[in-house]
């Protein structure tokens, strides 16, 4: 009766993922800035579908931030805008692996799939608390002044892809290292994008909060002379490309059941029947 379970299990690993998160977006001069590398965690179900391919599910968080104050670009440091965000990740990904992972005991592979995610961008003010940037509208979005910009959603999509390597510890366990990159379908992961509004009408429909959130250039000092609000229209962000995150680290994964059934058999002892 337990041969049907171990059938299906052995093709089935449990896991988790530990490494770092980083973000590319209009705040960053690079396209990854590894100063802004943050801490990420995830939970990972795979299943082999044959000894070439195996499907992921998985759930990670991460959190993807920068800050124009690190950029040497004097335009990006007079802007001075910064931001940060958790995210929640969750995805479906196919892995192609190259070798047998039974029979060579490791293999590199490659990725791609596609995923949802929440965020919610915030920035610290001039007191240090931190602030939800979304209800403030900073680039004018739902004033009617500016109709064709509408607040942006909180939930986006991303398209994982990448490559790693994975080998086994023994029979039970693997460890593995991957890189992943993440191209989404959102450019206010950083809540920057497009123009500046105009001054006073953000000052009389979102409070002066959205005007200091919107414009920090009147904050710095040392680098650059402090500026002042610009006028409607001046540009802020680009939303020539999207934002992107990453996802890089080791993952670790438990199989159930015994061998997954593909390469070299493994010696069975069968039982002694006595009368």
């Amino acid at each position: 009766m337990a041969v049907p379970f171990f059938t299906f299990a052995q093709d089935w690993h449990v896991g988790a993922f530990a490494g770092i998160s980083n973000y590319s977006g209009d705040l960053n001069e690079q396209r990854v800035d590894m100063k802004y590398s943050r801490p990420a965690l995830g939970l990972l179900v795979r299943k082999d579908i044959n000894r070439y391919l195996t499907v992921r599910a998985a759930f990670t968080w991460g959190i993807a931030t920068g800050a124009d104050s690190t950029n040497s670009d004097k335009f990006l440091v007079a802007r001075n805008l910064s931001s940060r965000t958790n995210i929640f990740e969750g995805s479906l990904i196919g892995e192609i692996n190259f070798f047998d992972l039974d029979e060579k005991g490791f293999t590199p592979y490659v990725f791609v799939g596609v995923g949802g995610f929440g965020f919610d961008p915030t920035a610290k003010d001039q007191s240090g608390n931190r602030v939800r940037l979304r209800p403030l509208g900073t680039e004018g979005q739902g004033l009617p002044q500016y109709p064709t910009r509408q607040p942006y959603d909180l939930f986006s999509f991303s398209f994982p892809f990448g490559a790693g390597i994975k080998a086994n510890i023994n029979e039970k366990w693997t460890l593995g290292f991957e890189i992943g990159l993440r191209p989404t379908t959102t450019d206010y992961l950083d809540d920057l994008s497009t123009n500046y509004v105009d001054q006073n009408t953000l000052l009389t429909y979102r409070g002066q909060k959205s005007v200091d959130m919107a414009y920090r250039g009147d904050e710095v000092t040392g680098k650059v002379a402090p500026g002042t609000y610009p006028a409607d229209g001046t540009i802020r962000g680009s939303d020539k490309h999207k934002d992107w995150y990453a996802f890089s680290g080791f993952t670790i994964t438990y199989r159930l059941g015994g061998g997954n059934g593909w390469g070299k058999p493994k010696a069975t002892r069968c039982p002694i029947l006595r009368p």
